[in-house]
């Protein structure tokens, strides 16, 4: 018989069982359910709302039961509808009528949002940790090639020179935004909602303040009818990691593209790639590719949970049951492909003699033609005219700018003299890049100390 079964005179359908159980899924909240009737007991006990001694026994044997769930010895299946029911039924079955108190003053409503809190907040965390340690493995892959010169792009064409390490910390400074949301959602997960009860609070004199301080909250949640129904801070977690995964997939794409033999920029490990099963000559970036597929899950989640909440009227609705997969989905997806990434790049052999190869076509330092231009009074968009003149002569006569000669620059401006091929030398390109920010190496060593202060201080 189900704990909830006094108003009903007939059994549910069975399929209507199978439809509406979640314990093949919340089982993965089963420590934070425990964790939370424990503060939540000891909290009766300490109102006076139960005996104290029976208050210990509730609490020592979910203690018991926690750890038999470890040891997997506690066995579930479809008939115990979802993970609070389990953890009741085998605390009853143990001690009998005092188990039955563990429920007083509360409701599923707030204890699985509870759970949820809990479990967010301990994954929060550790995603926050990973995306530290990703961080740290770029600066230091910045730092082992802080004078490698690489073909910078845009539209997928070679635009002007960088530095690799420049280029690698473009995504340093993604994730230390994707860091930053992960904190600001740490705020909205950290606050005790049990209390509240089905959406009205309880008649019970019960201590909501002394429950958050057992679960270490930093609060408690302010209204009861908002509290059972809110699920924002699921929102945006899934917001962040939707977002972190296409930070990381793009990521993915450009490594996917620079180890091709095409570019042959990168080598990945062989740890991270894989074979053909007709083909013996391939190795394939497989676990990139998979980051770039696996993204695409993040986003679902993100969009199916928003549908399922779009329309719910006040307060708890049991579409709510429906979020579970997709923060589980998309945590356990974050957290591999941050590992993933992390090993990767670890692991990354960078060719730097093919990236220099690669700067010496395509005229990536046609920009710094121009701007030698203006340097001898030339107006900047007379410049650009006179400079594509000159690409397209050097395309029609399969020359690049260094080989032309100053007489074949003169045809194009008179005011170019010896000095512009100092001006255009790549190394030069570099390291004349001083705006706040820019490309050249004193600037990138700036972003790299800015960087592990920030990892110093960050909290």
């Amino acid at each position: 018989m189900k704990l909830w079964q006094g108003r009903f005179s007939k059994d549910t359908a069975r399929i209507f069982d199978e439809f509406n159980a979640s314990i093949m899924v919340d089982i993965n909240l089963f420590e934070y359910d425990v964790m939370g009737s424990v503060a939540h007991v000891k909290m009766l006990s300490k109102c006076d709302i139960i005996p104290e001694d029976e208050g210990k026994l509730i609490v020592n044997t979910l203690y018991e039961i926690l750890n038999d769930f470890k040891e997997g010895k506690i066995e579930f299946d479809m008939s115990d509808e979802d993970v609070h029911m389990l953890i009741e039924k085998e605390l009853i079955k143990r001690i009998g009528q005092v188990g039955k108190k563990v429920h007083t003053a509360r409701s599923r409503n707030d204890q699985v949002v509870l759970d949820e809190r809990l479990f967010c907040r301990e994954k929060n965390l550790y995603l926050q940790e990973l995306i530290k340690n990703l961080i740290d493995t770029i600066i230091k892959l910045a730092e082992e090639n802080i004078d490698t010169i690489m073909p910078g792009f845009t539209h997928l064409q070679k635009a002007q020179p960088v530095l690799f390490s420049h280029y690698i910390l473009a995504y340093a400074q993604m994730l230390k935004r994707d860091l930053l949301r992960f904190r600001q959602n740490f705020i909205s997960i950290n606050l005790n909602p049990l209390g509240s009860a089905a959406l009205a609070g309880t008649t019970f004199d019960i201590d909501r303040f002394f429950v958050a301080d057992q679960l270490e909250f930093d609060g408690v949640t302010e209204n009861s009818i908002d509290t059972v129904s809110d699920r924002d801070f699921i929102l945006e977690m899934l917001f962040n990691i939707a977002m972190l995964q296409m930070h990381l997939s793009r990521l993915a794409e450009d490594f996917i593209i620079f180890n091709t033999d095409e570019f042959r920029f990168i080598e990945l490990d062989d740890a991270f790639c894989s074979g053909s099963s007709i083909m013996p000559q391939k190795k394939n970036p497989d676990a990139l590719e998979l980051i770039r597929g696996k993204t695409g899950r993040t986003f679902g989640n993100l969009i199916g949970l928003l549908t399922v909440l779009k329309a719910l009227p006040l307060s708890y609705n049991k579409d709510m049951q429906e979020d579970k997969e997709f923060l589980f989905d998309s945590i356990d997806t974050a957290e591999k492909s941050l590992i993933i990434v992390n090993e990767i790049l670890k692991t990354l052999k960078v060719n730097k003699e093919n990236m220099l190869l690669a700067c010496k076509s395509g005229f990536i330092n046609a920009t710094d033609l121009a701007d030698y231009l203006v340097t001898k009074g030339v107006a900047f968009r007379d410049a650009h005219f006179v400079v594509g003149n000159i690409v397209k002569y050097c395309i029609e006569n399969n020359k690049s700018l260094e080989e032309l000669s100053t007489e074949e620059f003169k045809r194009f401006c008179d005011k170019i003299e010896e000095d512009v091929f100092k001006f255009i030398s790549l190394e030069n390109c570099i390291k004349r890049r001083k705006s706040y920010g820019a490309t050249s190496p004193e600037l990138v060593k700036k972003q790299i100390e800015n960087l592990k202060e920030f990892l110093r201080a960050y909290e």
